[in-house]
């Protein structure tokens, strides 16, 4: 037996804390051990919240959640990193400076707005981010209100989701997802836009018809993402199967309480489900 064995693929976490189960540290760290990775987290915020409301939020303070990161990076061996709701602009400082010494793939997954337009960051701490953390980044992905604040476009289609990504791409030196979400298609496909080493790419699945379990879609997807490049994936192979891991979380959803639905891991697999192909050409 070699005296240096390989290490177990590790990825890090650096988002709040979600008490109702569906996104944040929960979703990462449940989607983390699904792909057979193991764990680890930096808590920015711990939030008192279930799928219907958001009742509290108690904000780690910068140092801490440098010292969580410093505690994971000095004696793990990190291979993928995921950023998500940061709260302001002194933890995105602290968590970029750390991050920064690590040297493996950086997902940002830039919670600014969410889904239905609400604000989740405050405005000093957005340009803290495109200063400090997005030129880290070697993936982000925005969805569409956010894609749109950072690149000052407005999106109603696919055209300008491809028009915004180019802009954050170019900006970040980084390759870009804007998620579709819920913009409305009426053509039962769920499409987000892939820009990466100058092609676009469309990356798509079928829509699922009358879930209630949309809580944590963005978390679940880019923890898949961050899961998939600490098991040293191809980067298409990558992002088909993050996309097809939230595809069937949604099939498969769970209840958990009266009127409570959320996506949970699949047992099935929806690969085949998903498709990827050049628009630029």
């Amino acid at each position: 037996m070699s005296s240096k064995e390989p290490f177990y693929p590790v990825a890090l976490t650096v988002a709040g804390s979600d008490s109702g189960g569906g996104a944040g540290i929960q979703a990462d760290l449940r989607t983390f051990a699904a792909f057979g990775v193991f764990g680890t987290s930096a808590i920015t915020a711990v939030t008192a919240q279930n799928p219907a409301a958001v009742s509290r939020i108690d904000v780690i303070p910068g140092d801490g959640v440098r010292a969580q990161i410093k505690a994971v990076r000095t004696k793990l061996a990190v291979a993928a990193i995921k950023t998500g709701m940061l709260a302001n602009a002194e933890i995105i400082r602290a968590a970029a400076a750390e991050i920064g010494k690590i040297q493996c793939p950086l997902v940002v997954d830039p919670v600014m707005i969410s889904t239905s337009g609400a604000s989740l960051l405050e405005e000093s701490a957005v340009a803290m981010m495109r200063e400090e953390l997005l030129p880290l980044a070697d993936w982000l992905t925005p969805n569409v209100h956010e894609a749109e604040l950072l690149s000052g476009m407005k999106i109603r289609r696919v055209e300008d989701m491809v028009a915004a990504g180019q802009y954050c791409a170019d900006m970040w030196k980084c390759s870009v997802i804007v998620k579709g979400g819920h913009m409305q298609g009426g053509n039962g496909i769920m499409t987000d836009v892939v820009i990466h080493e100058g092609k676009v790419l469309a990356l798509t699945s079928p829509e699922v018809p009358d879930t209630q379990a949309g809580h944590g879609t963005g978390c679940t997807f880019s923890a898949a993402l961050t899961a998939g490049f600490a098991l040293g994936g191809n980067w298409k192979q990558v992002l088909k199967t993050a996309k097809a891991f939230v595809y069937g979380s949604l099939a498969e959803e769970v209840v958990v309480g009266a009127g409570v639905h959320a996506m949970y891991p699949p047992l099935e697999t929806y690969d085949a489900e998903i498709n990827l192909k050049r628009i630029d050409n």
